[in-house]
């Protein structure tokens, strides 16, 4: 079952495309629940539960067929997910924690790295690193970080594990953090996760030309599956030092997408980025 963030925010999505579906708009469907827009507009962004009640009298009015429902009902039966971020969970800001729901749920995720090796995809000599002295560190635990940190990282290997894309700078590979030994233990292991048959890893080397701003931008793509009418969820995930940004228009997504496949066409192969990252690998042995 899917998180309960996603869980709200599939519902909005198949309320609103079955809305649109039955030529009806969100005053029309304000009467018909005698409430107001604003509750609908809730509801669609991924906001606001419903009850089951007035969700029935929705799709009646909808019109959709009875045997379309029971998905829909089953998304409607969220709750909170406040208990998801106890213990050491509780290192996340709660403007990441939407993320991590996101990631969690993934059938894709594509992200560009200018500095820093992706979380999920850290060592925990690397996080400890970059705890130390990172300018946001997101708690006093670091073992609670390690732990938080490792529980995303297993996305990546369970059973039926998303597609995983990754666009880095070479300076990710060649900025240090931590001691030689640290950084030797990184690039093997992310030499050993582009191995990986669902991971792809390449390299934007310093001595190409990229497009303007190349990875200054950094970023992460997910897209998450629908099991309804409506097509998946499409995300985009820009972080800042003390907050993020979602967005899921489909100009900025699409904006976004452009910009994954210049730079992905100005980036090393697969093999040859494998060549690169064992070649710094080895540099840091010296």
């Amino acid at each position: 079952m899917a998180t309960p963030t996603v869980r709200r925010l599939q519902l909005g999505n198949e309320m609103r495309h079955v809305r649109i579906k039955a030529g009806r708009e969100q005053a029309e469907a304000a009467d018909a629940l005698d409430a107001g827009i604003g509750k609908i507009s809730r509801l669609e962004l991924g906001q606001g539960g419903i009850s089951k009640g007035d969700l029935k009298l929705l799709l009646e009015f909808y019109e959709v067929d009875p045997d379309e429902m029971q998905w829909m009902f089953e998304l409607a039966k969220t709750r909170s997910s406040r208990g998801r971020w106890g213990d050491y969970r509780a290192v996340f800001p709660e403007w990441f924690r939407m993320y991590v729901d996101l990631e969690t749920d993934a059938e894709e995720i594509r992200q560009v790295k200018g500095e820093i090796v992706p979380g999920i995809l850290q060592t925990e000599g690397y996080i400890r690193a970059m705890d130390t002295s990172s300018a946001r560190r997101e708690s006093e635990d670091i073992d609670a970080n390690v732990a938080a940190r490792q529980e995303r990282q297993a996305i990546l290997t369970r059973d039926e594990p998303p597609t995983a894309s990754f666009l880095l700078s070479e300076s990710c590979l060649r900025r240090r953090v931590g001691t030689p030994e640290v950084m030797r233990d990184q690039l093997d292991h992310l030499a050993e996760m582009a191995l990986q048959h669902n991971i792809n890893v390449q390299v934007l080397p310093f001595d190409v030309e990229a497009p303007p701003g190349g990875t200054s931008y950094g970023f992460t793509m997910l897209r998450i599956p629908s099991n309804g009418i409506a097509a998946p969820l499409e995300f985009v995930y820009v972080e800042c030092l003390d907050d993020a940004r979602y967005l899921d228009a489909k100009d900025a997504v699409l904006a976004y997408a452009r910009l994954w496949d210049q730079l992905q066409a100005a980036s090393l192969s697969p093999k040859d980025s494998l060549k690169v990252l064992r070649s710094v690998r080895n540099q840091y042995s010296e």
